[in-house]
């Protein structure tokens, strides 16, 4: 999936957007509130792309033997809202991670 555009104010209280798509007319977007931004320790934010209330999203950071246990939550407001959220999300973590995996092997290479 190509990444069309990212905009990052990521502090307490600022936005996100991330549009992306192959096609420029038919985009997908996502986007939301920081809620809580601690450096190094702990990020949260909203998902407010459903139009209803979305969820929020929880992670958390813990240096564990020079290595950083990454944890992810989400936090629906209703049993419904996550049955109808699906797994989409969860499923492309995988893909995601491995992304990241990639990425932070590089960093150290340098």
């Amino acid at each position: 999936m190509t990444l069309r555009s990212c905009e990052l104010d990521v502090r307490t209280g600022g936005t996100y957007r991330l549009e992306f798509g192959e096609d420029p007319a038919n985009t997908m977007a996502f986007f939301g509130r920081y809620l809580e931004v601690i450096p190094d320790q702990r990020i949260v934010w909203t998902n407010e792309e459903s139009g209803d209330a979305g969820s929020i999203t929880t992670a958390t950071f813990e240096e564990r033997d020079g290595r950083t246990l990454c944890v992810l939550t989400e936090r629906y407001p209703t049993k419904r809202a996550l049955d109808e959220a699906g797994t989409g999300a969860q499923d492309a973590m995988h893909e995601t991670f491995a992304q990241l995996d990639e990425l932070l092997a590089q960093l150290t290479t340098r």
